[in-house]
């Protein structure tokens, strides 16, 4: 198997998310982990597998994640398993704010987009977008969300 991890990530958090789901594909994998600032068209051509993740800002993808996404040709995925993450804050804390809670449940998060188009453009969706959650706008991570990275990695890695 041939992966590429491509992620945006503005206070490291998810560059965490990111490192630990490329580090859990294990070490007979080919496994290559970049920022999406850094993607080369060649790393995209012969993939095999395609994670892709973005904090999310404004109920979205970062720009840069979506230019990526965009730049992709139309079935350019093709026969590639695709899967997508994001990091927010947890269910619980959004619904303490009931006007950011109003605008999740219009707008949503970052990874259910980026996987619909990431099928739109042939892949095909190896797990359900995934969630990592932050304790607040920079961070960190909550506790367990590494580990928890590593184990959903794994998942995908061994689906077929």
């Amino acid at each position: 198997m041939k992966a590429l991890v491509v992620y945006d990530s503005a206070f490291g958090n998810t560059e965490q998310v990111a490192q630990a789901i490329g580090g859990a594909l294990g070490p007979e994998e080919e496994v290559t982990i970049v920022q999406v600032a850094n993607v080369k068209p060649e790393q995209v051509a012969g993939v095999t597998l395609l994670i892709v993740g973005s904090p999310t800002q404004k109920f979205s993808a970062t720009g840069a994640i979506t230019r990526f996404l965009k730049s992709i040709p139309q079935n350019g995925l093709a026969g590639v398993k695709v899967a997508a993450f994001d990091t927010r804050f947890p269910e619980d804390q959004i619904a303490e704010v009931r006007i950011l809670a109003f605008f999740v449940k219009i707008f949503g998060y970052a990874a259910e987009p980026i996987a619909t188009r990431l099928t739109k453009k042939g892949g095909t969706l190896a797990a359900p977008p995934e969630a990592f959650y932050v304790s607040d706008t920079k961070g960190p991570l909550l506790e367990g969300e590494l580990e928890r990275a590593a184990a959903w990695a794994r998942q995908i890695g061994t689906a077929d």
